[in-house]
């Protein structure tokens, strides 16, 4: 038996990296997932994946979450699916990263729709079919800079979204407590996905740089996150609600 056996997962950003691996990894645990990404192509390869793997996905691309009718449309038709939704994973996000003299208007307005507006229209969608269902798990993945500052790179927008949703996880854990609806926020550290290992390439010194502040010195795999939100998920963690999870390598503690 898995952990999550029975449940409904809706997982956002399931195309690549840790949306791709927490699909593999809760329907692993026997969740029935709808994965929900902008990219078709690869939200297809990841239902495939999962499928192969002996699990359950829908796939439902392309939906450009930062447009709240589109959300709002997706979480009903997730919903309908399976006959309603007990876990919410909000995974996906887009951001852009620079200095504050250079960061535009523009940045930092992407950069809020991106990483705070995603995870509030989800919440806010799904939020009565969890109450319909008698409670549920939103999960959502913030970052360890909503903790700390960091230098590389240079994150103004990201750093103020991420403390944003680790605020707003904690205001959804009080509303949500006298519907049986449990909030959690997970803050990973740098973690190391094919696209991230894509863009750095060979370049040894920005690596460096972006695990200096981790006492592991080295990037998370995407498991050693998803693993966390799996358990979190679970009615194992029933007692967890309205906390924030840093799996940082350490970065915030020092």
């Amino acid at each position: 038996m898995g952990t999550l056996d029975g449940k409904v997962a809706l997982i956002t950003g399931t195309a690549a990296g840790m949306g791709r691996t927490a699909a593999m990894i809760f329907a692993r645990e026997g969740a029935k997932i709808v994965g929900v990404d902008v990219q078709t192509g690869g939200n297809e390869e990841t239902t495939e994946l999962v499928r192969r793997a002996g699990g359950e996905m829908t796939g439902m691309a392309p939906v450009d979450l930062t447009d709240p009718d589109q959300v709002r449309q997706m979480v009903d038709d997730a919903a309908a699916v399976h006959g309603g939704l007990d876990v919410v994973y909000n995974n996906a996000a887009l951001q852009r990263f620079g200095p504050m003299p250079g960061f535009s208007v523009e940045d930092w307005r992407v950069t809020q729709a991106g990483e705070l507006d995603i995870p509030f229209f989800v919440s806010k969608f799904t939020w009565p079919h969890m109450v319909r269902r008698g409670g549920g798990v939103i999960i959502n993945v913030a970052s360890v800079a909503g903790l700390i500052a960091g230098s590389t790179p240079p994150m103004v927008g990201h750093t103020a979204a991420n403390a944003g949703v680790i605020g707003m996880t904690r205001q959804l854990a009080l509303e949500g407590a006298p519907h049986g609806i449990r909030a959690v926020a997970v803050s990973p550290g740098p973690v190391l996905t094919p696209a991230s290992d894509r863009d750095l390439g060979d370049d040894q010194e920005a690596r460096a740089a972006i695990v200096s502040k981790t006492l592991l010195k080295r990037f998370a795999r995407p498991e050693e996150i998803v693993e966390l939100a799996a358990f979190l998920a679970s009615d194992r963690a029933s007692y967890i609600t309205g906390a924030n999870y840093a799996v940082d390598g350490g970065a915030s503690s020092w």
